[in-house]
């Protein structure tokens, strides 16, 4: 018997099972661990560099332009945090893939990763490497210094 989690839904219960072929997979792997840390990484400084540029103090009585300061603050911060989650989000699924593969890499063909495993793998905190995030200060702030919560 199949356990309940390992069974297709029931608008896929006539589609056949999902076969992925381990080699291909552990080199999707490398190759997307590959890819962030050199061509997506390397970035991240530059534009942690360009969002951290000083922005002088707005006069107070410029209502407008305080308002305005604090949404460009709010989409930049969502921005950043977005930039830096696809670099940490990445690396986890590549780890997580990396795991999968290496756990059925010596099975025979007839051997299948039942669901749990994937779930298991992409859960895994140690599969995931988050690096530093980017915190930019907030304009409405009279120092223009310090982290925003």
């Amino acid at each position: 018997m199949i356990p309940q989690e390992d069974r297709p839904t029931s608008w896929l219960s006539d589609y056949g099972g999902i076969e992925a072929d381990i080699r291909q997979l552990r080199e999707f792997a490398e190759r997307l661990e590959a890819e962030v840390r050199q061509n997506y990484a390397p970035h991240l400084s530059y534009i942690a560099d360009d969002m951290t540029a000083a922005i002088p103090n707005p006069c107070d009585s410029f209502h407008e332009l305080v308002q305005f300061l604090h949404a460009h603050h709010e989409t930049q911060q969502a921005t950043a945090d977005t930039i830096f989650d696809v670099r940490d989000t990445t690396g986890h699924l590549a780890a997580a893939a990396g795991e999968v593969a290496a756990r059925y890499a010596g099975s025979d063909a007839f051997s299948a990763a039942r669901v749990t495993d994937v779930e298991r793998a992409l859960a895994d905190p140690s599969t995931s490497r988050p690096g530093p995030a980017l915190v930019l200060t907030d304009p409405d702030r009279l120092d223009n210094r310090g982290e925003v919560h």
